[in-house]
Parts: structure tokens; sequence; C-alpha cells
């Protein structure tokens, strides 16, 4: 297999999410602005400046593809939610695969109790985040348990019996932004992994593409600029869902479907006023799912 940009340079897309996190932070209108006051810490030093005017916020919004900010923020608070309520529930583990820049481990870290929290990511972009935390002398939770992996390349469950995660407990598996990078054939072991180690009434959470987009289709709002912006950043797309197909999907691995958010709902939920009109449009070719294993 032929060695994948990420190998060697930080992912470019965990770097887009982290920005566009760092500038919702800022926001002034509560429907854009999100919790993550950590992310502005991140980015890079010149970009910080920039961010924390509102002109430099539309500039960045404008140069997105369409839709991708909104929904980075519609997908942030959402998760953050099923996250909260996991600790809230007590859960023995919290699996965030492909972590990238993610906060939540420190963001709610009060909230943790005795939870433990596991950060997957390729080698590369998960010691940038490192450095860069410890940059900002951002003390990391005891709690907190960073691991390294190719996806595409190394065992799961071998990097899990390594780290401590044990089987059979009730657990929260995060996929934010993960499973339309994954190699086809890595998807039926990812899920499968899943299924084994999950307690019962354990959690997934996911976010993934329809297949149309793969076949370039061009069916939804900010559909083409937001393939060739992940195809420019040499960090394709290779893995959807068709539409109408999420719960046999799930169904597959022994997990029930508990929610679905499509671009719309996602609308409904996040970008709509008082008065029901959408303030913001989120791009449609991304859905969430929340799942439970039977």
């Amino acid at each position: 297999m032929p060695q994948k940009r990420i190998e060697t340079t930080t992912s470019r897309t965990a770097e887009w999410t982290c920005l566009a996190r760092a500038a919702s932070s800022l926001e002034t209108n509560s429907h854009y602005r999100s919790d993550d006051h950590i992310a502005s810490l991140l980015v890079p030093g010149f970009l910080k400046p920039l961010l924390h005017f509102p002109l430099g916020r539309r500039l960045y919004r404008a140069l997105s593809p369409k839709g991708i900010y909104e929904y980075v923020i519609a997908r942030t608070k959402y998760i953050d939610a099923v996250f909260k309520r996991a600790l809230a529930e007590k859960f023995d583990h919290i699996l965030v695969f492909g972590a990238g820049f993610d906060t939540r481990a420190l963001r709610f870290q009060d909230a943790a109790g005795n939870t433990r929290i596991f950060e997957l990511d390729v080698p590369v972009t998960q010691q940038a985040k490192i450095r860069r935390y410890q940059s900002q002398h951002l003390a990391l939770p005891s709690n907190l348990v960073f691991m390294t992996i190719d996806f595409d390349k190394e065992s799961l469950p071998a990097k899990l019996d390594e780290s401590g995660f044990r089987k059979g407990q009730r657990s929260l598996f995060v996929l934010e932004g993960l499973l339309m990078y994954l190699q086809a054939q890595s998807v039926a072991p990812t899920f499968r992994t899943i299924q084994q180690y999950a307690g019962a009434h354990s959690w997934v959470v996911l976010d993934y593409v329809y297949a149309s987009v793969l076949r370039n289709e061009n069916l939804y709002y900010g559909e083409s600029r937001a393939v060739a912006s992940v195809s420019r950043a040499g960090e394709q797309w290779h893995f959807g869902i068709e539409k109408g197909k999420v719960e046999q999907f799930l169904s597959t691995y022994g997990l029930s479907l508990i929610d679905h958010k499509d671009a719309a709902e996602l609308e409904r939920a996040f970008f709509t006023d008082s008065t029901g009109r959408i303030v913001g449009r989120v791009s449609g070719v991304h859905c969430l799912v929340t799942a439970e294993k039977k």
C-alpha cells in the first residue's frame, strides 16, 4: 500500500476542524458559537489574531466549502452532548477514533470521574497535538490515554489490549470525521472490534457521507467543493453508506440506531431562530448517527 500523506505530515483535515472550532468558539451569534475554548490555543499563531475579528471569521467561512463550517459546528455540539451524557452516566471507557485535535478530554475533565478516555490517531498528528498542549502549558488529565495507530495497517484489537482498554465495559466509541477516510477493507474490522469490545448498552456516535458522494453524483448542497477540498488535501474520502441504509449497516455489527440526523435535521436542531427561520445551511453530504449495542 502506498504511503499516505498523514503518515508523514499532520492531517490537514484535522487542522481544518481545529480551525473551525476555534473560530466558532469566538462567535457572538449563539447558533454559530460552540464550546471549544481550547481549540483557539492550538491553531497556528499567525491565525489567532485573524480569528478574533468578525471579518476574519467571515473570510474563513467564505473560503470554506459551502455549509462545512456550519456542519462542523453542528457536529461538535451534537457529539459534545453525547460525550457529556456518557460521562454523566458514568461510562467506563470513551474511545475517540482519529482524534486529531479533539479537546473533549480536557474540556470535560471535571465531569469525567473514573471514565478512562482513549484517543487513537496516526503518530504524526497525535504528537503534534501533544506538543501544542505542552507549548500552551495545558495539563493532561490522568484518565487520558494516547494510542497511535494506522487503521489501514495495524491491528486495532492489539492496540486496545496494549493500552488497557477492557472488553465488556460500557463504553462510548466516537468516530468523528473518520469513517469516510477509511479504506473499505478497514471498515468491517473496525466495527467488528467495536462489537467485540463493547459492553451492553455501549454507544457509538459517528458521521458518514452518502455513497453517492463518492460517485460524484453532486446531489447535495456544497458537495462538489467539499469533495474537491479533501482531495486537494490529499486525504480523499473512500467509504460511504447508501442513503437509507445506515440501519442495515449498523445491524451487521450488532448496533441499533438511536438517532439519525441529516443536513435538514441539523439545520432545524442548531440553526433555527425563534421565528423558525433557518439562519445557517449545513453541508448536505454528511449525516450524524448515535447507535447502541444490542
